[in-house]
């Protein structure tokens, strides 16, 4: 070969390389960088209301249920509360772990009741902060979730609502112990 043609293979290969190294090194540089967010999901849920949801990655909602009113609102599966555990019945103070005999009337409840699926709604009493009480009560209706679906039952929402829905006084013994309580709302 002459000098003269491997002089600018020599040149060619010298700026391929110097190009490869620049582009590895913006790759990099590029790779370096972290972009941080959530993964969006379009979702469906069912509100405690009964109506399924749905949404999509541009933020758009609708119904699942092809069956509206002549107004065009959707006619949503009605859930009703089927149950009312005390949660002295099943948990120890302050815990979240269900006792053998609680665990045991649970699955026969959720074997036998025969919805669609199941809402479960833990609430305490006021004796302890607020930030407590949310993580208990959602604890404890994890926990009563746990049981539903270990019998195949379909669980729709888990939610913990502390002390904020109390049906009874907390001024008194009484009141409070009807105050700590699991919902469980059917959907039919």
């Amino acid at each position: 070969m002459n000098n003269k043609i491997k002089d600018t293979l020599r040149a060619g290969f010298a700026v391929a390389s110097i190009g490869a190294m620049a582009l590895g090194a913006f790759a990099g540089a590029a790779s370096a960088q972290q972009v941080t967010g959530e993964r969006y999901v379009p979702t469906i849920w069912v509100d405690p209301d009964g109506c399924e949801h749905w949404v999509m990655d541009d933020g758009v909602e609708g119904y699942m249920t092809p069956h509206v009113t002549r107004d065009g609102i959707p006619v949503c599966n009605r859930g009703d509360v089927c149950g009312v555990v005390s949660t002295d019945q099943l948990f120890a103070t302050d815990k979240y772990s269900i006792s053998a005999s609680g665990r045991s009337t649970l699955q026969q409840f959720f074997s036998s009741a025969g919805a669609v699926a199941y809402g479960i709604a833990g609430h305490t009493d006021s004796r302890a902060s607020d930030a407590y009480n949310m993580t208990l009560s959602r604890n404890r209706a994890n926990a009563v979730a746990a049981v539903a679906q270990s019998v195949g039952a379909s669980i729709y929402s888990i939610r913990g609502y502390g002390e904020r829905y109390p049906v009874a006084s907390n001024s008194t013994a009484a009141g409070m112990q009807q105050n700590r309580r699991v919902e469980i709302i059917c959907l039919r």
